[in-house]
């Protein structure tokens, strides 16, 4: 920590917060720390800091600048509305850059927060064909992260790796609990007395990605599955949301297919 806080001062930063976490069982150290002011080369800072740590240490200079998402949607609004909301009212520093979807039922809502709406149908033509559509479309933008804001659609490892860390999904279910489709009718033939949401990025392996965010909600033997669907959609929403904002703040380090994140 000293020669972090060091190497930081000797460019006339400040150090506004620091947070810090040690993993004992895998001997790691994180720490994520907030500097004000200013740098001509943040890759000098980059280097100086490389220098006095030990020669494996991972380090991100994440500049202070609005990041870029792009929304993947097929029919269900719940995810897409609050996130639109929460943009149009300034709620997080980002831009939506479009939103794309593998139906055109959003499309018409979308048009209301003047944001680009791309119909990409994904019927009657191979994965590959939908896929390569679909990145036709991407490569007309610059982003930091894809957010599936229920996608309905599996992913290509291909796909996947072209987009590394940068994918994020909400799952409708308490990972890694009732995986795949229909969560909330397997939640209730199980007679579960919680039922939950996941936001995690998106891997090869289905709904397998490191977790970024995670909550519950108790139900009981009354609930239908209907009632179970229309409270999950309650969490998928406000999981989803707290996820995207940890991200857009650097609040989420990635160890292998775990998450440090510092709330």
């Amino acid at each position: 920590m000293a020669k972090i806080a060091n190497t930081v001062a000797q460019y006339r930063l400040n150090i506004v917060t620091m947070r810090e976490f040690v993993d004992e069982e895998s001997n790691k150290f994180f720490v994520r720390l907030v500097c004000n002011g200013s740098i001509d080369q943040p890759s000098d800072l980059h280097s100086s800091l490389k220098d006095s740590l030990p020669p494996n240490a991972q380090i991100t200079i994440n500049p202070s600048e609005r990041k870029k998402i792009i929304i993947l949607v097929t029919k269900e609004h719940h995810c897409l509305a609050d996130i639109l909301i929460r943009h149009h009212f300034e709620t997080w520093n980002t831009d939506i850059q479009a939103v794309i979807g593998n139906y055109n039922d959003l499309e018409a809502f979308t048009a209301k927060f003047g944001i680009p709406f791309h119909y990409v149908s994904h019927e009657n033509i191979v994965k590959e064909e939908f896929e390569n559509q679909l990145m036709e479309q991407l490569s007309a933008y610059s982003f930091d992260y894809l957010i599936l804001a229920k996608f309905m659609r599996i992913l290509s490892p291909d796909f996947v790796r072209r987009f590394k860390h940068q994918i994020i999904n909400i799952h409708h279910s308490f990972l890694p609990a009732f995986i795949g489709a229909n969560p909330y009718r397997q939640a209730h033939k199980r007679g579960v007395k919680i039922i939950g949401a996941t936001a995690h990025y998106v891997t090869d392996d289905l709904d397998e990605g490191p977790i970024i965010v995670q909550d519950t909600r108790r139900v009981n033997h009354t609930y239908t599955v209907q009632d179970m669907m229309t409270a999950g959609k309650e969490i998928e929403k406000a999981v989803l949301a707290r996820a995207i904002r940890l991200l857009l703040e650097d609040r989420v380090m990635l160890d292998g297919n775990k998450t440090i994140v510092f709330e």
